[in-house]
Protein backbone atom coordinates (compact mmCIF):
# COMPACT_ATOMS: atom_id res chain seq x y z
CA UNK A 1 0.00 0.00 0.00
CA UNK A 2 0.98 3.53 -0.50
CA UNK A 3 0.69 5.97 2.28
CA UNK A 4 -1.06 8.39 0.07
CA UNK A 5 -4.05 5.64 -0.83
CA UNK A 6 -4.91 5.53 3.06
CA UNK A 7 -5.14 8.19 5.65
CA UNK A 8 -2.46 9.71 8.30
CA UNK A 9 -3.46 12.42 10.71
CA UNK A 10 -0.52 12.83 13.57
CA UNK A 11 -0.28 14.93 16.04
CA UNK A 12 2.58 16.65 18.25
CA UNK A 13 0.67 17.01 21.31
CA UNK A 14 -1.57 14.81 22.82
CA UNK A 15 -4.99 16.27 24.04
CA UNK A 16 -4.79 17.61 27.78
CA UNK A 17 -7.36 14.94 28.69
CA UNK A 18 -5.23 11.94 27.42
CA UNK A 19 -4.68 10.57 30.82
CA UNK A 20 -2.10 7.58 30.27
CA UNK A 21 0.34 6.17 27.39
CA UNK A 22 -2.03 4.56 25.18
CA UNK A 23 -4.45 6.99 25.04
CA UNK A 24 -1.93 9.58 24.36
CA UNK A 25 0.13 7.33 22.15
CA UNK A 26 -3.40 6.41 20.10
CA UNK A 27 -4.21 10.25 19.62
CA UNK A 28 -1.14 11.31 18.33
CA UNK A 29 -1.08 8.70 16.05
CA UNK A 30 -4.17 9.32 14.66
CA UNK A 31 -5.55 5.86 15.39
CA UNK A 32 -8.66 6.63 17.58
CA UNK A 33 -10.87 10.75 17.32
CA UNK A 34 -12.90 11.54 20.41
CA UNK A 35 -16.43 12.33 19.66
CA UNK A 36 -18.04 12.05 22.96
CA UNK A 37 -17.16 10.84 26.16
CA UNK A 38 -16.02 7.15 25.87
CA UNK A 39 -16.98 6.85 22.52
CA UNK A 40 -14.28 7.49 19.55
CA UNK A 41 -13.74 7.21 15.59
CA UNK A 42 -11.44 4.56 14.58
CA UNK A 43 -9.59 6.05 11.84
CA UNK A 44 -7.96 3.58 9.19
CA UNK A 45 -4.79 3.06 10.93
CA UNK A 46 -6.44 1.90 14.44
CA UNK A 47 -9.39 -0.08 12.27
CA UNK A 48 -6.03 -2.21 10.87
CA UNK A 49 -5.11 -2.93 14.24
CA UNK A 50 -8.41 -4.16 15.01
CA UNK A 51 -8.85 -6.24 11.68
CA UNK A 52 -5.54 -7.84 12.65
CA UNK A 53 -6.85 -8.38 15.66
CA UNK A 54 -10.04 -10.08 14.72
CA UNK A 55 -8.35 -12.37 12.26
CA UNK A 56 -6.28 -14.18 14.93
CA UNK A 57 -9.39 -14.29 17.29
CA UNK A 58 -11.31 -15.63 14.45
CA UNK A 59 -8.80 -18.59 13.34
CA UNK A 60 -7.95 -19.67 17.21
CA UNK A 61 -11.61 -19.52 18.13
CA UNK A 62 -12.67 -21.55 14.83
CA UNK A 63 -9.66 -23.87 15.38
CA UNK A 64 -11.08 -24.47 18.77
CA UNK A 65 -14.79 -25.71 17.24
CA UNK A 66 -16.73 -22.34 17.43
CA UNK A 67 -19.42 -20.88 15.46
CA UNK A 68 -19.23 -17.23 14.28
CA UNK A 69 -22.51 -15.94 13.89
CA UNK A 70 -23.92 -11.96 14.99
CA UNK A 71 -26.38 -10.74 17.17
CA UNK A 72 -27.64 -7.63 17.63
CA UNK A 73 -26.42 -4.51 19.39
CA UNK A 74 -30.36 -3.42 20.01
CA UNK A 75 -31.93 -6.09 22.08
CA UNK A 76 -35.35 -6.13 23.63
CA UNK A 77 -36.03 -5.81 27.46
CA UNK A 78 -38.25 -8.92 27.44
CA UNK A 79 -35.33 -11.29 27.50
CA UNK A 80 -33.19 -9.41 30.48
CA UNK A 81 -36.65 -9.17 32.43
CA UNK A 82 -36.60 -13.13 32.05
CA UNK A 83 -33.07 -13.59 33.26
CA UNK A 84 -33.17 -11.19 35.73
CA UNK A 85 -30.70 -8.34 34.82
CA UNK A 86 -32.56 -6.13 33.25
CA UNK A 87 -32.72 -4.41 37.33
CA UNK A 88 -30.39 -6.13 38.31
CA UNK A 89 -27.39 -5.12 35.77
CA UNK A 90 -27.07 -1.59 37.60
CA UNK A 91 -27.08 1.96 35.71
CA UNK A 92 -24.35 0.53 33.22
CA UNK A 93 -27.47 -1.00 31.53
CA UNK A 94 -28.05 1.63 28.48
CA UNK A 95 -32.01 1.25 28.68
CA UNK A 96 -33.90 2.77 25.41
CA UNK A 97 -37.60 2.83 24.55
CA UNK A 98 -39.03 2.48 20.99
CA UNK A 99 -41.75 4.73 19.04
CA UNK A 100 -44.35 2.23 20.74
CA UNK A 101 -43.01 2.42 24.27
CA UNK A 102 -41.71 -0.88 24.38
CA UNK A 103 -38.33 -1.18 26.45
CA UNK A 104 -35.57 -2.04 24.59
CA UNK A 105 -31.71 -2.03 26.23
CA UNK A 106 -28.37 -1.74 24.12
CA UNK A 107 -26.21 -4.62 24.71
CA UNK A 108 -23.29 -5.20 26.96
CA UNK A 109 -23.18 -8.92 26.61
CA UNK A 110 -25.40 -11.44 25.07
CA UNK A 111 -26.31 -14.23 27.55
CA UNK A 112 -29.97 -13.75 27.25
CA UNK A 113 -30.33 -13.77 23.57
CA UNK A 114 -27.72 -16.63 22.43
CA UNK A 115 -29.68 -18.55 25.10
CA UNK A 116 -33.21 -17.70 23.79
CA UNK A 117 -31.68 -18.75 20.30
CA UNK A 118 -30.38 -22.07 21.91
CA UNK A 119 -33.71 -23.16 23.82
CA UNK A 120 -35.29 -22.47 19.64
CA UNK A 121 -32.51 -24.44 18.11
CA UNK A 122 -30.98 -27.03 20.41
CA UNK A 123 -33.52 -29.15 20.61
CA UNK A 124 -31.74 -32.58 21.51
CA UNK A 125 -28.63 -33.48 23.34
CA UNK A 126 -27.36 -34.67 19.74
CA UNK A 127 -26.91 -31.43 19.24
CA UNK A 128 -24.20 -31.05 21.90
CA UNK A 129 -21.95 -29.64 22.04
CA UNK A 130 -22.23 -26.45 20.31
CA UNK A 131 -20.16 -22.79 20.80
CA UNK A 132 -21.50 -20.15 18.80
CA UNK A 133 -19.28 -16.73 18.88
CA UNK A 134 -19.00 -13.01 17.61
CA UNK A 135 -17.39 -9.97 16.87
CA UNK A 136 -20.06 -6.89 17.98
CA UNK A 137 -20.20 -3.83 19.15
CA UNK A 138 -21.17 -3.33 22.77
CA UNK A 139 -22.31 -0.48 25.14
CA UNK A 140 -21.79 -0.11 28.71
CA UNK A 141 -23.32 3.46 30.17
CA UNK A 142 -19.25 4.00 32.43
CA UNK A 143 -20.16 6.62 35.20
CA UNK A 144 -16.75 7.80 34.35
CA UNK A 145 -15.66 6.93 30.91
CA UNK A 146 -11.34 7.21 31.09
CA UNK A 147 -8.36 5.97 29.57
CA UNK A 148 -9.28 5.82 26.27
CA UNK A 149 -10.19 2.75 24.48
CA UNK A 150 -9.28 0.98 28.28
CA UNK A 151 -12.79 2.31 29.75
CA UNK A 152 -15.07 3.45 27.24
CA UNK A 153 -18.57 3.25 26.95
CA UNK A 154 -18.93 1.84 23.32
CA UNK A 155 -16.80 -0.94 22.53
CA UNK A 156 -15.73 -3.98 20.29
CA UNK A 157 -15.85 -7.60 22.35
CA UNK A 158 -15.71 -11.29 21.29
CA UNK A 159 -18.15 -13.22 23.12
CA UNK A 160 -18.67 -16.86 22.93
CA UNK A 161 -21.08 -18.90 24.32
CA UNK A 162 -20.68 -22.73 25.26
CA UNK A 163 -24.12 -24.84 25.62
CA UNK A 164 -23.09 -28.74 26.75
CA UNK A 165 -25.23 -31.67 28.65
CA UNK A 166 -23.60 -31.58 32.32
CA UNK A 167 -20.87 -29.89 34.12
CA UNK A 168 -18.45 -32.41 33.21
CA UNK A 169 -18.89 -31.39 29.65
CA UNK A 170 -19.28 -28.16 30.06
CA UNK A 171 -15.99 -28.18 31.33
CA UNK A 172 -14.34 -29.47 28.67
CA UNK A 173 -15.74 -26.74 26.66
CA UNK A 174 -14.55 -24.16 29.03
CA UNK A 175 -10.88 -26.18 29.00
CA UNK A 176 -11.09 -25.86 25.57
CA UNK A 177 -11.89 -21.73 25.11
CA UNK A 178 -9.27 -21.17 27.73
CA UNK A 179 -6.39 -23.20 25.87
CA UNK A 180 -8.04 -21.07 22.68
CA UNK A 181 -7.53 -17.59 24.34
CA UNK A 182 -3.73 -18.36 25.39
CA UNK A 183 -3.24 -19.36 21.86
CA UNK A 184 -4.28 -16.09 20.58
CA UNK A 185 -2.67 -14.47 23.29
CA UNK A 186 0.45 -15.79 22.10
CA UNK A 187 -0.13 -15.05 18.61
CA UNK A 188 -0.45 -11.52 19.61
CA UNK A 189 2.94 -11.38 21.33
CA UNK A 190 1.82 -10.07 24.70
CA UNK A 191 3.47 -10.52 28.13
CA UNK A 192 -0.08 -11.97 29.99
CA UNK A 193 -1.35 -13.67 32.82
CA UNK A 194 -4.24 -15.89 33.39
CA UNK A 195 -5.76 -16.02 36.86
CA UNK A 196 -8.91 -17.02 39.12
CA UNK A 197 -11.46 -14.19 39.16
CA UNK A 198 -14.54 -13.20 40.92
CA UNK A 199 -17.66 -14.06 38.02
CA UNK A 200 -19.10 -10.20 38.88
CA UNK A 201 -22.35 -9.08 37.27
CA UNK A 202 -21.96 -12.42 34.44
CA UNK A 203 -22.18 -14.44 37.49
CA UNK A 204 -20.84 -18.82 37.19
CA UNK A 205 -19.13 -20.83 39.27
CA UNK A 206 -15.93 -20.79 37.66
CA UNK A 207 -14.22 -17.91 36.44
CA UNK A 208 -10.81 -16.83 34.91
CA UNK A 209 -9.48 -13.45 33.35
CA UNK A 210 -6.35 -12.96 31.11
CA UNK A 211 -4.55 -10.05 32.21
CA UNK A 212 -1.64 -7.87 29.69
CA UNK A 213 1.04 -7.07 32.45
CA UNK A 214 1.49 -3.29 32.50
CA UNK A 215 2.23 -0.80 35.09
CA UNK A 216 -0.59 1.09 34.31
CA UNK A 217 -3.12 -1.44 35.07
CA UNK A 218 -6.37 -1.18 37.12
CA UNK A 219 -6.39 -4.76 38.38
CA UNK A 220 -3.60 -5.65 40.93
CA UNK A 221 -3.07 -9.48 40.14
CA UNK A 222 -1.47 -11.65 42.87
CA UNK A 223 0.77 -14.72 42.13
CA UNK A 224 2.92 -16.72 43.79
CA UNK A 225 6.64 -17.06 41.47
CA UNK A 226 7.46 -19.91 43.47
CA UNK A 227 4.28 -21.80 41.89
CA UNK A 228 1.09 -21.40 39.23
CA UNK A 229 -0.85 -19.86 41.78
CA UNK A 230 -2.23 -16.71 40.16
CA UNK A 231 -5.54 -14.88 41.34
CA UNK A 232 -7.20 -11.87 40.94
CA UNK A 233 -6.87 -9.27 44.13
CA UNK A 234 -10.53 -9.23 44.12
CA UNK A 235 -10.16 -13.01 44.67
CA UNK A 236 -6.92 -14.03 46.39
CA UNK A 237 -7.72 -15.63 49.73
CA UNK A 238 -5.97 -14.25 52.35
CA UNK A 239 -4.98 -16.59 54.71
CA UNK A 240 -4.59 -15.74 58.81
CA UNK A 241 -1.27 -14.29 59.67
CA UNK A 242 -1.91 -15.71 63.39
CA UNK A 243 -1.71 -19.52 63.73
CA UNK A 244 -3.78 -19.64 67.45
CA UNK A 245 -4.66 -17.15 69.65
CA UNK A 246 -2.33 -16.27 72.19
CA UNK A 247 -4.11 -15.74 75.33
CA UNK A 248 -3.96 -12.73 76.91
CA UNK A 249 -1.44 -10.69 78.97
CA UNK A 250 -2.67 -7.18 79.23
CA UNK A 251 -5.99 -5.38 81.05
CA UNK A 252 -8.15 -3.92 78.72
CA UNK A 253 -7.76 0.07 79.19
CA UNK A 254 -9.38 3.23 78.43
CA UNK A 255 -6.94 5.07 76.33
CA UNK A 256 -6.49 8.82 75.29
CA UNK A 257 -6.17 9.26 71.67
CA UNK A 258 -6.73 12.82 70.99
CA UNK A 259 -7.27 13.79 67.39
CA UNK A 260 -5.73 10.58 66.58
CA UNK A 261 -8.50 8.84 64.39
CA UNK A 262 -6.25 6.48 62.09
CA UNK A 263 -4.73 3.11 63.13
CA UNK A 264 -1.84 4.69 61.71
CA UNK A 265 -1.59 8.08 63.44
CA UNK A 266 -3.13 5.55 67.23
CA UNK A 267 -0.03 3.39 66.67
CA UNK A 268 2.29 6.07 66.73
CA UNK A 269 1.14 7.88 69.21
CA UNK A 270 1.29 4.48 71.64
CA UNK A 271 4.31 3.49 70.19
CA UNK A 272 2.97 0.38 69.00
CA UNK A 273 3.01 -1.82 65.63
CA UNK A 274 0.30 -1.34 63.01
CA UNK A 275 -0.41 -4.82 63.05
CA UNK A 276 -1.65 -4.62 67.07
CA UNK A 277 -4.65 -2.20 66.05
CA UNK A 278 -8.03 -3.30 64.37
CA UNK A 279 -9.90 -1.42 62.27
CA UNK A 280 -13.42 -1.11 61.97
CA UNK A 281 -15.86 -0.54 58.94
CA UNK A 282 -19.74 -0.55 59.15
CA UNK A 283 -21.95 -1.75 56.75
CA UNK A 284 -25.46 -1.78 56.51
CA UNK A 285 -28.09 -3.91 54.62
CA UNK A 286 -31.76 -3.31 54.35
CA UNK A 287 -34.73 -5.69 54.27
CA UNK A 288 -37.50 -4.70 51.85
CA UNK A 289 -41.05 -5.86 51.74
CA UNK A 290 -43.20 -6.42 48.31
CA UNK A 291 -43.22 -2.83 47.44
CA UNK A 292 -39.49 -2.01 47.67
CA UNK A 293 -40.05 -0.24 50.65
CA UNK A 294 -36.99 -0.78 53.94
CA UNK A 295 -38.63 -2.55 56.40
CA UNK A 296 -35.78 -3.68 58.26
CA UNK A 297 -31.83 -2.12 58.89
CA UNK A 298 -29.40 -3.74 59.95
CA UNK A 299 -25.58 -2.67 60.92
CA UNK A 300 -22.63 -4.78 60.43
CA UNK A 301 -19.11 -3.86 61.95
CA UNK A 302 -16.39 -5.33 59.64
CA UNK A 303 -12.92 -5.64 61.32
CA UNK A 304 -9.47 -5.79 59.81
CA UNK A 305 -6.09 -5.60 60.90
CA UNK A 306 -4.73 -1.86 61.06
CA UNK A 307 -2.32 -2.45 57.99
CA UNK A 308 -4.84 -4.08 55.98
CA UNK A 309 -7.71 -3.07 53.59
CA UNK A 310 -11.35 -4.75 53.26
CA UNK A 311 -12.08 -6.18 50.40
CA UNK A 312 -15.93 -5.33 49.20
CA UNK A 313 -15.87 -8.35 46.58
CA UNK A 314 -15.29 -10.73 49.63
CA UNK A 315 -17.69 -9.34 51.68
CA UNK A 316 -19.87 -9.63 49.46
CA UNK A 317 -19.81 -13.23 49.61
CA UNK A 318 -20.50 -13.45 53.72
CA UNK A 319 -23.76 -14.32 54.92
CA UNK A 320 -26.27 -11.96 55.39
CA UNK A 321 -24.19 -9.76 53.30
CA UNK A 322 -24.52 -11.55 50.03
CA UNK A 323 -27.60 -9.91 49.01
CA UNK A 324 -26.08 -6.46 48.80
CA UNK A 325 -24.60 -3.87 51.02
CA UNK A 326 -23.93 -0.23 51.50
CA UNK A 327 -21.78 1.50 53.77
CA UNK A 328 -23.43 2.83 56.40
CA UNK A 329 -24.85 6.55 57.05
CA UNK A 330 -22.93 8.86 59.51
CA UNK A 331 -26.35 8.92 61.30
CA UNK A 332 -26.83 5.23 61.65
CA UNK A 333 -23.28 4.75 62.90
CA UNK A 334 -23.97 7.61 65.63
CA UNK A 335 -26.97 5.91 66.71
CA UNK A 336 -25.57 2.52 66.74
CA UNK A 337 -22.30 3.48 68.27
CA UNK A 338 -22.58 6.83 69.97
CA UNK A 339 -19.73 8.86 68.12
CA UNK A 340 -18.27 9.74 64.95
CA UNK A 341 -16.42 7.87 62.42
CA UNK A 342 -12.60 7.52 63.72
CA UNK A 343 -13.33 6.15 67.01
CA UNK A 344 -15.11 3.18 66.21
CA UNK A 345 -15.19 -0.42 67.93
CA UNK A 346 -16.86 -3.56 68.68
CA UNK A 347 -17.08 -3.18 72.52
CA UNK A 348 -20.28 -2.64 74.24
CA UNK A 349 -21.66 -0.56 71.12
CA UNK A 350 -24.85 1.66 71.90
CA UNK A 351 -27.61 -1.11 70.11
CA UNK A 352 -27.14 -4.70 68.11
CA UNK A 353 -25.28 -4.94 66.00
CA UNK A 354 -23.44 -8.00 63.46
CA UNK A 355 -19.53 -7.99 63.93
CA UNK A 356 -17.49 -10.10 60.75
CA UNK A 357 -13.76 -10.53 61.92
CA UNK A 358 -11.24 -11.32 59.02
CA UNK A 359 -9.37 -14.67 60.11
CA UNK A 360 -6.52 -12.33 60.84
CA UNK A 361 -8.45 -10.27 63.31
CA UNK A 362 -10.28 -13.06 64.90
CA UNK A 363 -6.70 -14.79 66.07
CA UNK A 364 -5.72 -11.67 67.66
CA UNK A 365 -5.22 -10.81 71.46
CA UNK A 366 -4.11 -7.51 73.75
CA UNK A 367 -5.28 -5.60 70.50
CA UNK A 368 -5.92 -2.00 70.13
CA UNK A 369 -9.57 -0.69 68.76
CA UNK A 370 -12.13 2.22 69.06
CA UNK A 371 -13.69 2.95 72.19
CA UNK A 372 -16.73 4.50 70.45
CA UNK A 373 -16.08 7.49 72.07
CA UNK A 374 -14.63 10.69 70.32
CA UNK A 375 -10.48 11.11 71.26
CA UNK A 376 -10.64 7.33 72.93
CA UNK A 377 -8.93 3.92 71.91
CA UNK A 378 -9.02 0.81 73.80
CA UNK A 379 -6.40 -1.06 74.60
CA UNK A 380 -5.63 -4.44 75.43
CA UNK A 381 -8.85 -5.73 74.16
CA UNK A 382 -9.08 -9.47 73.89
CA UNK A 383 -12.13 -11.84 72.26
CA UNK A 384 -14.41 -13.61 75.11
CA UNK A 385 -13.07 -11.68 78.20
CA UNK A 386 -14.14 -8.20 76.82
CA UNK A 387 -16.39 -8.72 74.18
CA UNK A 388 -17.96 -11.65 72.79
CA UNK A 389 -16.91 -13.92 69.59
CA UNK A 390 -17.56 -12.36 66.48
CA UNK A 391 -20.78 -13.36 64.62
CA UNK A 392 -18.87 -14.50 62.10
CA UNK A 393 -15.01 -15.06 60.82
CA UNK A 394 -14.12 -14.54 57.42
CA UNK A 395 -11.77 -13.55 54.90
CA UNK A 396 -12.89 -10.48 53.82
CA UNK A 397 -9.31 -8.24 53.53
CA UNK A 398 -7.02 -8.08 50.39
CA UNK A 399 -3.78 -10.09 50.44
CA UNK A 400 -0.21 -7.96 50.47
CA UNK A 401 2.99 -8.76 48.90
CA UNK A 402 4.78 -11.36 51.38
CA UNK A 403 1.56 -12.95 52.25
CA UNK A 404 1.70 -16.64 52.56
CA UNK A 405 0.18 -18.19 48.86
CA UNK A 406 -2.65 -20.51 49.58
CA UNK A 407 -0.86 -23.22 47.87
CA UNK A 408 1.32 -23.12 50.55
CA UNK A 409 4.48 -23.07 47.62
CA UNK A 410 6.10 -19.48 48.60
CA UNK A 411 4.90 -15.91 49.56
CA UNK A 412 2.74 -13.82 47.38
CA UNK A 413 3.63 -11.28 45.16
CA UNK A 414 1.68 -8.62 43.53
CA UNK A 415 1.57 -6.90 39.78
CA UNK A 416 -0.79 -4.45 37.82
CA UNK A 417 -2.73 -5.87 34.60
CA UNK A 418 -5.18 -5.19 32.03
CA UNK A 419 -8.18 -7.36 31.90
CA UNK A 420 -8.47 -7.94 28.11
CA UNK A 421 -9.81 -11.31 28.23
CA UNK A 422 -12.27 -13.37 31.06
CA UNK A 423 -13.82 -16.85 30.74
CA UNK A 424 -16.71 -18.02 33.01
CA UNK A 425 -18.27 -21.50 33.45
CA UNK A 426 -21.98 -20.29 34.20
CA UNK A 427 -23.59 -23.40 35.15
CA UNK A 428 -27.62 -23.04 34.49
CA UNK A 429 -27.27 -19.28 35.84
CA UNK A 430 -29.04 -18.46 32.51
CA UNK A 431 -31.01 -21.87 30.83
CA UNK A 432 -32.70 -22.14 34.09
CA UNK A 433 -34.56 -18.73 34.63
CA UNK A 434 -35.02 -18.46 30.39
CA UNK A 435 -36.32 -22.59 30.68
CA UNK A 436 -33.46 -23.51 27.87
CA UNK A 437 -33.66 -27.05 27.91
CA UNK A 438 -32.71 -29.80 25.35
CA UNK A 439 -34.09 -33.20 25.34
CA UNK A 440 -31.55 -36.65 26.76
CA UNK A 441 -31.58 -39.91 25.81
CA UNK A 442 -34.41 -40.55 27.85
CA UNK A 443 -36.52 -37.73 26.18
CA UNK A 444 -36.33 -35.95 29.31
CA UNK A 445 -35.83 -32.52 29.17
CA UNK A 446 -32.69 -31.18 31.14
CA UNK A 447 -31.06 -27.65 31.10
CA UNK A 448 -28.17 -26.70 29.46
CA UNK A 449 -25.11 -26.34 31.17
CA UNK A 450 -23.60 -22.98 29.44
CA UNK A 451 -20.07 -21.18 29.49
CA UNK A 452 -19.26 -17.86 28.34
CA UNK A 453 -15.99 -16.23 26.84
CA UNK A 454 -15.21 -12.96 26.26
CA UNK A 455 -12.07 -10.79 24.78
CA UNK A 456 -12.09 -6.58 24.73
CA UNK A 457 -11.19 -6.31 20.84
CA UNK A 458 -10.47 -2.45 21.03
CA UNK A 459 -9.19 -2.81 24.80
CA UNK A 460 -6.50 -4.86 23.63
CA UNK A 461 -4.85 -2.12 21.12
CA UNK A 462 -4.48 0.24 24.58
CA UNK A 463 -3.15 -2.54 26.63
CA UNK A 464 -0.83 -3.82 24.31
CA UNK A 465 0.70 0.01 23.78
CA UNK A 466 0.67 0.38 27.30
CA UNK A 467 3.06 -2.94 27.65
CA UNK A 468 4.70 -1.81 24.32
CA UNK A 469 5.68 1.81 23.94
CA UNK A 470 9.00 4.37 24.41
CA UNK A 471 9.62 7.95 24.71
CA UNK A 472 9.34 8.16 20.44
CA UNK A 473 5.99 6.15 20.57
CA UNK A 474 4.26 2.67 19.53
CA UNK A 475 5.74 -0.53 19.50
CA UNK A 476 3.85 -2.76 18.03
CA UNK A 477 3.91 -6.56 18.95
CA UNK A 478 4.31 -7.55 14.95
CA UNK A 479 1.56 -9.40 14.99
CA UNK A 480 -0.86 -6.34 15.66
CA UNK A 481 1.15 -3.74 13.81
CA UNK A 482 -1.11 -1.81 11.16
CA UNK A 483 2.08 -2.66 9.06
CA UNK A 484 4.86 -5.23 8.85
CA UNK A 485 7.37 -2.72 7.35
CA UNK A 486 7.49 0.62 6.12
CA UNK A 487 9.70 1.43 2.93
CA UNK A 488 11.26 5.24 3.87
CA UNK A 489 12.62 6.72 0.17
CA UNK A 490 14.12 10.04 0.38
CA UNK A 491 13.30 12.05 -2.20
CA UNK A 492 10.68 9.73 -3.34
CA UNK A 493 9.14 12.05 -6.15
CA UNK A 494 13.02 13.99 -7.07
CA UNK A 495 15.02 11.12 -7.83
CA UNK A 496 14.30 8.73 -10.59
CA UNK A 497 16.17 5.92 -8.95
CA UNK A 498 15.10 6.38 -5.25
CA UNK A 499 11.26 6.22 -6.54
CA UNK A 500 12.09 2.97 -9.15
CA UNK A 501 13.90 0.90 -6.48
CA UNK A 502 10.92 1.93 -3.85
CA UNK A 503 8.20 0.83 -6.02
CA UNK A 504 9.88 -2.44 -7.06
CA UNK A 505 10.82 -3.25 -3.25
CA UNK A 506 7.43 -2.49 -2.01
CA UNK A 507 5.79 -4.78 -5.10
CA UNK A 508 7.77 -7.73 -4.27
CA UNK A 509 7.41 -7.78 -0.60
CA UNK A 510 3.55 -7.14 -1.14
CA UNK A 511 3.54 -10.07 -4.04
CA UNK A 512 5.34 -12.17 -1.28
CA UNK A 513 2.30 -11.58 1.21
CA UNK A 514 4.45 -8.58 3.22
CA UNK A 515 1.92 -5.71 4.70
CA UNK A 516 4.14 -3.54 3.35
CA UNK A 517 3.66 0.70 3.21
CA UNK A 518 5.25 2.81 1.11
CA UNK A 519 5.79 6.30 2.40
CA UNK A 520 5.27 8.85 -0.85
CA UNK A 521 4.12 11.77 1.24
CA UNK A 522 7.32 13.51 0.22
CA UNK A 523 7.73 14.55 4.10
CA UNK A 524 11.57 15.20 5.19
CA UNK A 525 13.44 12.44 6.39
CA UNK A 526 12.70 13.80 9.97
CA UNK A 527 9.24 14.13 10.00
CA UNK A 528 8.51 11.06 8.26
CA UNK A 529 10.84 8.80 10.19
CA UNK A 530 9.01 10.19 13.34
CA UNK A 531 5.36 9.49 11.90
CA UNK A 532 6.34 5.96 11.57
CA UNK A 533 8.11 5.74 15.16
CA UNK A 534 4.98 6.72 16.74
CA UNK A 535 2.50 4.97 14.82
CA UNK A 536 5.03 1.82 15.82
CA UNK A 537 5.63 -0.10 13.03
CA UNK A 538 8.33 -3.02 13.50
CA UNK A 539 10.50 -2.68 10.34
CA UNK A 540 11.70 0.76 8.94
CA UNK A 541 13.75 0.70 5.24
CA UNK A 542 15.21 3.66 4.40
CA UNK A 543 16.31 4.09 0.15
CA UNK A 544 18.14 7.30 -0.23
CA UNK A 545 20.51 8.20 -3.53
CA UNK A 546 23.64 8.14 -1.31
CA UNK A 547 22.48 4.44 -0.40
CA UNK A 548 21.48 3.17 -4.01
CA UNK A 549 24.98 4.83 -5.25
CA UNK A 550 26.81 1.89 -2.75
CA UNK A 551 24.12 -0.58 -3.94
CA UNK A 552 22.39 -0.82 -0.07
CA UNK A 553 19.77 0.18 1.85
CA UNK A 554 19.36 1.04 5.82
CA UNK A 555 17.34 -1.20 8.09
CA UNK A 556 16.14 -0.82 11.38
CA UNK A 557 13.68 -2.32 13.74
CA UNK A 558 11.57 -0.36 16.13
CA UNK A 559 13.20 -1.12 18.69
CA UNK A 560 16.73 -1.35 17.32
CA UNK A 561 19.43 1.19 18.80
CA UNK A 562 20.67 1.91 15.47
CA UNK A 563 19.98 1.14 11.95
CA UNK A 564 22.00 -1.40 9.67
CA UNK A 565 23.43 -1.52 6.25
CA UNK A 566 21.93 -4.11 4.03
CA UNK A 567 22.63 -4.78 0.35
CA UNK A 568 19.44 -3.68 -1.75
CA UNK A 569 19.97 -7.18 -3.36
CA UNK A 570 19.19 -8.78 -0.10
CA UNK A 571 16.96 -6.12 1.23
CA UNK A 572 13.74 -8.40 -0.18
CA UNK A 573 14.89 -11.88 1.93
CA UNK A 574 16.35 -9.68 5.03
CA UNK A 575 12.81 -8.30 5.51
CA UNK A 576 11.28 -11.61 5.42
CA UNK A 577 14.07 -13.23 8.05
CA UNK A 578 13.40 -10.24 10.16
CA UNK A 579 9.84 -10.64 10.28
CA UNK A 580 10.10 -14.40 10.70
CA UNK A 581 11.59 -13.81 13.83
Amino acid sequence: MKASATFISTLKEAPADAEIASHRLMMRAGFIKRLGAGIYSYMPLGLRVIRKIEAIIREEMNRAGAIELLMPVVQPAELWQESGRFQQYGPELMRVKDRHDRDFVIQPTSEEVITDIARQELRSYKQLPRNFYHIQTKFRDERRPRFGVMRGREFTMKDAYSFDRDVEAGRRSYDAMFKAYCAIFDRMGLQYRAVAADSGAIGGDVSQEFQVIADTGEDAIVYCPGSDYAANIELAEALPLIACRAAATQAMTLTPTPGKSTCEDVATLLELPLQRTVKSLVLATDGKNEAGDVVQTTVWLLLVRGDHSLNEVKAGKVPGLKGGFRFATVAEIEEHFGCKPGYLGPVAPRKAIKVVADRTVAAMSDFVCGANAADLHLTGVNWGRDLPEPDAVADIRNVVAGDPSPDGKGLLAIQRGIEVGHVFLLGTKYSAPLNASFLDENGKPQLFVMGCYGIGVTRLLGAAIEQNHDERGIVWPAAMAPFSVVLCPIGYERSAEVKAAADRLHDELAAQGVDVVLDDRGERPGAMFADWELIGVPLRVVISDRGLKAGSVEMQGRRDPVAATVALADALPTVRARLAS
